[in-house]
């Protein structure tokens, strides 16, 4: 019979360490407690644990928090903590106090804004109000040095004067600024009023008023009275002409001659500024162009109108000719010495020297003339020249 291996005669040796521990865990873990004690569990109360159960504080059952609250300030021993309303409430109960001095208080401070950064008074009490009269906002040229308010600092005789200066100066600038614009409204309202003065052709003597006239010649319309002379001009001074402020002439003057012995049949009234321009152009242009073509000077000339107070071209609603102030002359013929008659209105095809002599006053009259108009202008110019010193802002000259 064979015998079996080493192995398995060997006893194992894990399981028999396993309770060795066990065993000196639980030896540990005893102590010296007695048998009835491990059994229940509870320890038997002592003296001195009865003592501290008796110090500690035991509360009733049916209140468990007082009827004031907890004051945890006094349980911690701190200080008591004031907020902000309250302050300001003791500050205005103290100020309350101080302004109603002894005896029953006058009545309760009214303030609004209690537990802000703004508090402000609503009313206060007549003994109050009577005590302590508030200044005026910018009053500080009568406020007294070192004022109520402790934030501010008392102002010192010259820092009120400084200041005094500074009040007066903004006034006086505010002042100034107010008469500017009271200045610039009324010039404004004056702009806005003023209408432009149009006469109509139906009633041109409508006059609103007339123009200041004293009658007295000025130097100038002496000094060409002198011009018309030496240039041997044939007129006469007329007494004014005033028919309101859209017609009329200040100093009139009525041609009947020119030099060269050349008569103006009408005569014909115009101011002294026209006439001098028309004897220049005659004596200068005219005469020697009508020699020039038909060896015959210029016996006579015959206008057809000097001062006349219409409308241009005598159109209802149109602005005033410049024959309402004297300042034009209309020319419908010319006559020579010889007797032969030039017509201003077109001439025949084979009247060649009429058409020379007719353009020759068409061009040089405008060097003497603003506005130079005739045949072939308009309709209302077919039978006639028309010669005038119109003022233009530009300075242009219409000949046409």
């Amino acid at each position: 019979m064979a015998n079996p291996p080493q192995s398995s005669r060997r006893v194992p040796r894990r399981p028999l360490v396993s309770v060795g521990l066990m065993l000196a865990l639980a030896a540990c873990s005893t102590d010296v407690l007695e048998p009835p004690e491990r059994m229940s569990g509870v320890r038997p109360v002592t003296a001195a644990r009865q003592e501290r159960v008796a110090t500690y504080p035991v509360r009733e059952a049916s209140s468990p928090i007082p009827a004031n609250g907890v004051d945890i300030d006094s349980m911690v021993t701190a200080a008591p903590v004031v907020g902000l309303a309250e302050e300001q409430s003791r500050d205005i109960h103290a100020g309350q106090s101080a302004l109603a001095g002894p005896g029953p208080g006058p009545g309760p401070v009214l303030v609004d804004g209690i537990g802000t950064s703004s508090v402000h008074v609503l009313s206060v009490p007549a003994r109050a109000t009577a005590a302590v009269t508030p200044a005026m906002p910018g009053d500080i040229a009568s406020a007294a040095p070192g004022g109520d308010d402790p934030d501010l600092p008392p102002l010192t005789p010259e820092r009120m004067e400084m200041e005094a200066r500074r009040k007066a100066q903004f006034l006086e600038q505010e002042q100034r600024v107010m008469i500017e614009r009271r200045d610039m409204l009324r010039a404004q309202r004056a702009r806005e009023q003023q209408v432009a003065f149009l006469p109509r052709a139906g009633n041109p003597v409508d006059a609103v008023s007339e123009p200041d006239f004293s009658g007295q010649m000025p130097a100038s319309e002496i000094a060409c009275r002198k011009r018309l002379t030496k240039l041997g001009v044939t007129f006469t001074d007329v007494p004014r002409i005033s028919n309101g402020p859209s017609c009329g002439i200040d100093y009139p003057i009525q041609l009947s001659g020119l030099s060269g012995d050349i008569n103006v049949k009408p005569a014909v009234k115009l101011n002294c500024e026209v006439t001098e321009a028309f004897a220049l152009w005659v004596k200068n242009e005219l005469a020697p162009s009508a020699r020039y073509r038909y060896l015959s000077g210029i016996g006579t000339i015959k206008p057809l109108g000097g001062y006349s107070c219409r409308t241009m071209n005598s159109r209802r609603g149109a602005a005033m000719s410049e024959h309402a102030h004297g300042n034009a002359i209309d020319v419908g013929k010319f006559v020579l010495k010889n007797g032969k008659e030039i017509d201003v209105r077109k001439p025949g095809f084979f009247a060649f020297r009429e058409k020379g002599l007719l353009k020759a006053v068409r061009q040089d009259s405008c060097k003497y003339f603003n506005t130079v108009l005739g045949p072939g202008s308009d309709p209302f110019h077919k039978d006639h020249f028309h010669f005038d010193l119109r003022s233009r802002k530009s300075g242009y000259r219409h000949c046409n």
